[in-house]
């Protein structure tokens, strides 16, 4: 195997990948976060719907005719997974895929559709691994790794070439981190070009495996790895990815699930984006102020689209609680005519909906006449919530 990433290699990457992988668009997001001149990179909207299509593609094209004829074997729960069939197909080479039983049926269905073969595996991530590993034994196929290995990570690495054509003068990258592949790709490009743009590295905080292997000056493996970006959800970095992580990548983040949700409820409102959990983390940490972004030029690299519709809905409910647009309130009520309404007259006058209502009477311990009331409404954001729970204390209401 080659183990030498060179600049070289990514414009080869490049020019392979040049009708296959689109060149995806740079947007400007003013709104996201206030102060920072932010754009949006968006490989949400890559052919399969995320990045990884290139750095699988530019590496089934540098197998020999030998390797070619017997074919590839690959394990993933999701996007490395549809870039690998994607790639095998226009390259006219089998393709075995190795799934957890348990994957989303979205995910095993894209799959498919591309023309691979699919091997559902009973258990997780580990245990697909692990056949993929027997089957390239027994039958001969080339193991693709997800992000190990010089060559995906060098077609990852256009990522950053497209970049230096777009905004040349950007001040800071912002990558999210699973096995390290992308932000590798993308540092050691970037770094390579312009040494003095910042390249930030976002991991979800319950997936902190680069991160902690960083701080530590050792590659750590996690025991459990919780977190609705699945598409990070990685327990160990690779060898080489962590190398170049430690050489090239300024500083590395986490951040929460509730943040993520925020971040992919903003993207969707603001700028018709859907991203999965994976995709938003880069755009999470901009919002929630993980660096210091202040008065520069950032970009937010959108690594992929795939989320599963049921998460979806989901999300969307979280992420409206977490950036203040609806919030619900208790109320603790004397049981008299009126009180209801005296209730819907402030919060309708201070502008909030109700969209739903619990009016239960009461509980051991409170007064004989007293009755509690919940109130679920949909806000502007926290400064509103605040505004009208003041009006109702105001009004004499106890709210607990």
């Amino acid at each position: 195997m080659n183990t030498q990433l060179t600049l070289d290699n990514v414009y080869k990457a490049s020019y392979v990948l040049k009708n296959v992988a689109r060149t995806t668009d740079l947007l400007y997001a003013p709104k996201i976060k206030p102060g920072v001149e932010l754009y949006l990179k968006a490989e949400n909207l890559q052919v399969t719907g995320s990045f990884k299509v290139r750095g699988a593609y530019y590496k089934m094209s540098r197998l020999s005719a030998e390797e070619k004829a017997r074919g590839v074997v690959a394990c993933s729960a999701g996007n490395h997974a549809q870039g690998v069939a994607l790639a095998a197909q226009k390259n006219g080479i089998k393709a075995v895929i190795c799934l957890p039983d348990g994957a989303p049926i979205s995910k095993v269905e894209a799959t498919k559709s591309y023309g691979a073969e699919i091997c559902l595996v009973e258990g997780v991530y580990d245990d697909a691994y692990r056949k993929a590993q027997q089957l390239r034994d027994e039958m001969g196929y080339t193991f693709i790794h997800p992000f190990d290995d010089p060559d995906v990570i060098a077609g990852q690495g256009t990522i950053a070439l497209e970049l230096a054509e777009q905004i040349p003068d950007a001040d800071a990258v912002i990558v999210p981190i699973g096995g390290g592949g992308l932000i590798a790709g993308v540092a050691y490009t970037i770094k390579n070009l312009n040494p003095k743009v910042k390249v930030y590295g976002v991991q979800a905080a319950g997936a902190p495996s680069m991160v902690n292997s960083i701080h530590d000056a050792r590659i750590e493996t996690l025991e459990k790895v919780k977190t609705i970006a699945d598409g990070i959800a990685v327990k160990q970095p690779g060898t080489l990815t962590y190398e170049l992580c430690s050489q090239y990548v300024d500083e590395i983040a986490t951040v929460t699930d509730d943040e993520i949700s925020a971040a992919i409820l903003a993207l969707m409102e603001q700028h018709k984006l859907v991203t999965e959990g994976a995709g938003a983390v880069a755009v999470a940490a901009a919002m929630f102020d993980k660096f210091d972004l202040k008065d520069k030029k950032v970009v937010c690299l959108l690594s992929g689209g795939n989320i599963d519709v049921t998460i979806l809905s989901r999300v969307i409910a979280r992420g409206l609680l977490i950036s203040g647009r609806s919030c619900q309130l208790n109320i603790e009520l004397m049981d008299k005519p009126g009180q209801l309404l005296k209730v819907s007259d402030i919060i309708a006058k201070h502008g909030g909906n109700v969209t739903a209502v619990f009016h239960e009477h009461t509980n051991e311990g409170s007064d004989i006449n007293g009755c509690y009331l919940r109130v679920t409404l949909e806000t502007r954001n926290f400064e509103h919530i605040h505004t009208i729970k003041q009006a109702l204390t105001d009004a004499g209401l106890k709210i607990l």
